[in-house]
């Protein structure tokens, strides 16, 4: 077994791109950690495909599956996601190769203890070394670099999978705006014979 350190991080491959997949919640989002190919080259093909096909076009199953279904986290995201999908997109997302999800859930920390989960928050990203963020949200994928910003373009479910995710000046991004996270501040003018109110963003 390979030793786990106690923070909510595997030490694993430095050369890893580390990443976190999440549903939105009413303060940001809450998901959970993945290991390795967590560029949007990689992983934005990969969960294109899988709301298109694998999960017929249901975010939440999928953010069910995919943050609920690992009790630590995840070491890699693979094929199985693809079930479903054409027999050709499978084979120019892959060329051909085969390989199973798995998860880290079989880690433990140096004193033997099980290793605890590795959740990811609005709260916590940036402080936890990741390199990149999919948030699943109702009209896209937002895609976050938590070392830098606190949120992202959002990339249409609706992109064919088989696109170039290099460069984010090219992604196909959904025209919808993402919803707030919590609505406005309304401060109330009470200044005599007013009764208007101003909303603060």
């Amino acid at each position: 077994m390979s030793p786990c350190p106690p923070l909510p991080f595997y030490a694993g491959d430095p050369l890893s791109t580390r990443s976190f997949v999440a549903r939105p919640t009413e303060s940001g989002y809450d998901g959970i950690y993945i290991r390795l190919d967590g560029s949007p080259s990689e992983k934005l093909p990969f969960l294109l495909t899988a709301y298109q096909y694998r999960f017929q076009r249901d975010e939440k199953a999928m953010a069910r599956h995919l943050v609920d279904g690992t009790t630590i986290g995840w070491d890699e995201l693979g094929t199985d996601l693809l079930d479903g999908a054409p027999s050709e997109l499978v084979t120019a997302l892959t060329d051909g190769d085969q390989w199973p999800s798995t998860t880290l859930d079989h880690l433990v920390t140096p004193d033997g203890s099980p290793p605890v989960r590795m959740n990811v928050t609005e709260r916590t990203a940036s402080d936890q070394d990741l390199d990149w963020g999919y948030i699943l949200r109702p009209n896209g994928i937002e895609v976050i670099n938590p070392r830098y910003a606190a949120a992202g373009p959002i990339v249409s479910w609706d992109a064919d999978p088989r696109g170039d995710f290099t460069n984010p000046a090219t992604w196909p991004l959904t025209t919808e705006r993402r919803p707030l996270t919590s609505p406005p501040t309304v401060r109330r003018n009470t200044t005599a014979g007013s009764s208007h109110a101003v909303a603060r963003r």
